[in-house]
């Protein structure tokens, strides 16, 4: 599945889609790289988070952060409001530190008899594929199945990655495996399972979940999940 997505990007595409520099990224992150310099998981006001998407990308200045992407629940509203401030903000201050911004999505879906969360990174949005799943709600019937959650990130140019692996009513080491047989393309392995503060990755959790995608060849993902008023976060 790695290979397959390596050639999706092109020059011409957004920077906001640009997954060959995502897929880069990915392979490059550690522990350490959350939340203080990527952070590929958070919610606005535009799905269940307390932050609209300009204070999210005001914050992501503040802390230096070097990427991001705000994954709205069936919504890419959030990150189209902040790719337009964004672009103000680059236009007014073209010299100064930006963070990089890519699209971002977070779907529910089957698999394996589960209701799992599927991330989407860097697809376009407006892909007739992906409409469905930007309509604000999960969808139902065939549509839900994780099968063609992530045949359609990746019909719409983007990367497919199980958020949270360890947080559903089936194991880890079962998803995963069944998640890799489908094409995904990653799992989040740095991910806090109970909010500490300062937001540290769990280390059981997160070493089982390395394992498993080193095993299945995905990559292992970070993101905060941060549904309050803090980047740093999940709740706040």
């Amino acid at each position: 599945m790695l290979v397959y997505q390596t050639h999706l990007a092109t020059s011409d595409r957004p920077a906001a889609q640009d997954t060959r520099t995502l897929c880069t990224l990915f392979n490059q992150l550690t522990a350490e790289s959350c939340p203080r310099h990527y952070n590929f998981h958070m919610h606005s006001v535009y799905s269940d988070g307390r932050l609209r998407p300009e204070a999210i990308m005001e914050q992501a200045v503040t802390l230096g952060l070097k990427g991001l992407a705000i994954t709205d629940h069936h919504s890419a509203d959030g990150y189209r409001q902040a790719q337009r401030w964004l672009d103000d903000w680059k236009q007014s201050l073209p010299d100064a530190p930006t963070p990089r911004l890519w699209t971002g999505v977070e779907i529910n879906a089957d698999l394996m008899g589960a209701e799992v969360h599927i991330l989407g990174y860097g697809y376009n949005p407006d892909h007739p594929v992906i409409q469905p799943y930007l309509q604000g709600e999960k969808v139902q019937g065939a549509a839900f199945g994780a099968q063609q959650v992530i045949d359609s990130i990746h019909a719409a140019g983007g990367l497919a990655v199980l958020a949270h692996p360890a947080r559903y009513r089936k194991s880890a080491s079962k998803l995963i495996p069944q998640a890799a047989k489908l094409g995904i393309d990653g799992s989040e392995a740095y991910y806090s399972y109970n909010n500490p503060d300062p937001w540290v990755p769990s280390p059981k959790e997160t070493a089982q979940v390395q394992k498993l995608n080193a095993a299945h060849g995905l990559y292992s993902t970070c993101g905060t999940d941060t549904h309050g008023l803090s980047l740093l976060r999940r709740m706040s």
